[in-house]
C-alpha cells in the first residue's frame, strides 16, 4: 500500500494545488481495506448519478467508481454500459426513436440506444433512472431527476470534496468495452491518458486507479508512459474480449493459474470477482476460500474484490436474512458486514460495494 506521505501528495494533486492539508483515510494507510463506492452509493441512489457519488462521499468511502463509456464526439460519460435504455429515459424520447439499433457488443447481440451514437449535447438531455427497481424500489423516487454526468464533473466533485472535507476521495474509473469503441474510432486509452495528464493525475501516488477487463487497453496506457496505477479486472467466467478478437483467447482463470508476477507488465493490482476468492456451491453457499489472494499478495499484486451488495439476492445463502417465503425476500438486506469481514481476513485490500456506509461501519467496528 502507499506510504502516508505519498497519499498526501496524491490528494494535493487531485485537489489541483500543492498546499491543501488532508488526512489519509484508514484504507490508504493499510489499516483496513479500501472502501470503493461501486457506481457511487448505488444501493441508495440510482447508479452513476451525481447524487450517488455525493451519497458515497457522505458515507465515508475512500474511492468513487465511475464506469466510463464514450460519446460520438469523444467525451467520457459515466454509465455501466454503452446501451442507455437500462438506466435512462432514452426509450421514451420520440426524437431518438430512429437511434434504436442492434449491435454486437463484445460478441453479444444487443438491441437499444448506444452512447457512441449520441453527441455529448444530446446525451445531456437524457435523464437517469434506477437500473434494478425490483430490488431497489426506494431508488425509483430519484428517477428522472439528473442528467448523465461526465467524467470531468466527477473528477471535479472528488477534488472539491477532498478539499472541503480534508480527507482524500479518490477516483477509480473503469474503461468499458475499449475494443468495441476502438472499432468506432474512439481510442479510450488515448483519451484516458490525456485526461490524467490534463488534470495532473498521471503519477503513481495520485489517488486514482484505472481499471479494465481488457489486457490491451492497460498495455496501451503503459506504452504511453502513464504512471497512474492500473487494475486488471477478472470475472469468474470468460476472458478479455480483446484477446478473443486477437485470436489468442485466454480465460481469466488461466491468468490466475499462471505466473502472477508476469501481470506486472500491464497491471499494478487485480480486481477479482468475489467467487474467484470464496467460491459458492450449486446452492449458493460459500465454499472454502482459494489461495488466490495469498499468491497475488506474494506477487506484489494487491487484490480488490467485487461486488459487495446488501440484498439477499447477492449474498451467499448462509448470510441471507428474513423469511425465504416473503415476496420481498430477494431485496431484504442480509449480513453484508460478515461477508466483507470474511474477505478482509483473507487479505483483500479493497472492496467494491454498492453500500459504502455499511462497509465503512463493518470495517471500523472490526478494528474498534
Amino acid at each position: 500500500m502507499l506510504r502516508r506521505r505519498d497519499v498526501l501528495a496524491g490528494a494535493a494533486a487531485l485537489a489541483g494545488c500543492s498546499s491543501v492539508t488532508v488526512s489519509a483515510p484508514p484504507g490508504f494507510a493499510g489499516a483496513r481495506p479500501l472502501v470503493i463506492a461501486h457506481r457511487g452509493a448505488s444501493g441508495e441512489r440510482p447508479e452513476h448519478t451525481m447524487a450517488a457519488y455525493r451519497r458515497a462521499i457522505e458515507r465515508g468511502c475512500d474511492f468513487i467508481e465511475p464506469d466510463l463509456v464514450m460519446t460520438k464526439d469523444g467525451h467520457f460519460i459515466c454509465r455501466h454500459e454503452n446501451e442507455l435504455s437500462g438506466t435512462t429515459d432514452v426509450a421514451d424520447r420520440r426524437e431518438f426513436r430512429d437511434r434504436r439499433v442492434v449491435k454486437l457488443i463484445d460478441g453479444v447481440e444487443t438491441i437499444g440506444w448506444f452512447s457512441e451514437d449520441f453527441t455529448l449535447a444530446e446525451i445531456r438531455t437524457l435523464l437517469t433512472r434506477e437500473r434494478i427497481p425490483e430490488l431497489r424500489p426506494a431508488n425509483t423516487q430519484y428517477d428522472r431527476q439528473e442528467p448523465i454526468p461526465t467524467f470531468q464533473e466527477v473528477f471535479e466533485l472528488a477534488r472539491d470534496e477532498s478539499e472541503r472535507t480534508g480527507r482524500i476521495i479518490g477516483l477509480y474509473p473503469e474503461l468499458k468495452h475499449p475494443t468495441h469503441f476502438h472499432t468506432r474510432g474512439l481510442a479510450m486509452p488515448d483519451a484516458m491518458a490525456r485526461f490524467l495528464r490534463e488534470n495532473n493525475l498521471d503519477r503513481a501516488n495520485a489517488p486514482v486507479f484505472v481499471q479494465c477487463f481488457e489486457e490491451q487497453a492497460l498495455r496501451a496506457l503503459r506504452i504511453q508512459g502513464v504512471r497512474t496505477r492500473l487494475v486488471f479486472l477478472m470475472s469468474a467466467d470468460g476472458g478479455p474480449y480483446d484477446q478473443v478478437v486477437a485470436r489468442r483467447a485466454r480465460a481469466y482463470r488461466e491468468y490466475l493459474e499462471g505466473d502472477l508476477a508476469a501481470l506486472h507488465e500491464f497491471a499494478d493490482a487485480l480486481g477479482l470477482e468475489k467467487t474467484l476468492i470464496i467460491p459458492r456451491d450449486e446452492n449458493g453457499a460459500s465454499l472454502p476460500p482459494t489461495d488466490v489472494v495469498r499468491r497475488a499478495t506474494a506477487a506484489r499484486l494487491p487484490v480488490h474484490a467485487w461486488t459487495f451488495r446488501a440484498e439477499n439476492a447477492f449474498l451467499p445463502v448462509e448470510l441471507r436474512r428474513g423469511d425465504p417465503d416473503a415476496p420481498d425476500y430477494a431485496r431484504q438486506h442480509g449480513d453484508l458486514a460478515a461477508e466483507i469481514l470474511a474477505f478482509a481476513r483473507l487479505g483483500v485490500e479493497g472492496v467494491f460495494t454498492d453500500h459504502p456506509g455499511e462497509a465503512r461501519r463493518a470495517l471500523s467496528g472490526a478494528l474498534a
